[in-house]
């Protein structure tokens, strides 16, 4: 990790980060349990408690820009672990939603991913795996990629050709707006609402 000159952090970022995640990050103590029990952290540009220790110090540019956030896989494990009972994981979900609504790169191909993901579930309240797979190799230009798993998965019934529209599916598509709405108002006023991450997870994001 390159030298941090002390007191020039952001404040306001990690006002954010603690009104979205309800954490007080000042708590880490830099004991390292989190990092190492995370199964991710040889994919990671910053381990976990070196991220706790970039919120503490206020360095937005460097968390929300980081591949970490992105292989992240919220096993949780890291919360698990944390003698103060931080909430590890929340934190980096927090910042997560932060690097993507404004409009950090991030890992290209776990955000074109997620998108895949997230358009069929909210048109048809389920996930479509046909189609998730589709768009995502249509938008990562991987058409071939994995092609012969397809048969395979085809005869197990694995790949439906239809999707499967589920009852409740207006009731997701709700959530979805609702909180398209919240990321507005958080934007607006600078700071997250909570409700943000309470509920929405890393599949529920617009």
């Amino acid at each position: 990790m390159e030298p941090i000159q002390l007191g020039r952090g952001d404040a306001a970022f990690i006002r954010e980060v603690e009104a979205g995640s309800r954490q007080s990050v000042n708590k880490c103590c830099q004991c390292g349990n989190c990092t190492a029990g995370c199964p991710m952290s040889f994919s990671y540009d910053y381990t976990a408690s070196q991220l706790m220790r970039l919120v503490q110090l206020g360095q937005r540019e460097r968390v929300l820009s980081c591949r970490a956030l992105w292989m992240c896989v919220t096993c949780e494990a890291c919360t698990t672990r944390c003698p103060n009972e931080i909430d590890v994981a929340r934190v980096l979900d927090v910042c997560r939603h932060m690097a993507r609504r404004e409009g950090y790169a991030g890992v290209r191909a776990q955000r074109l991913f997620v998108n895949s993901f997230l358009l069929p579930l909210r048109r048809f309240g389920r996930s479509y795996e046909l189609g998730v797979m589709g768009l995502f190799k249509l938008q990562s230009f991987k058409w071939f990629a994995d092609l012969a798993l397809a048969p395979v998965m085809l005869l197990k019934r694995k790949l439906p050709f239809l999707p499967h529209r589920a009852k409740n599916r207006r009731e997701v598509a709700d959530i979805f707006k609702r909180f398209e709405e919240r990321q507005l108002r958080a934007l607006q006023a600078r700071t997250p609402d909570p409700e943000d991450f309470e509920n929405s997870g890393e599949e529920v994001r617009p």
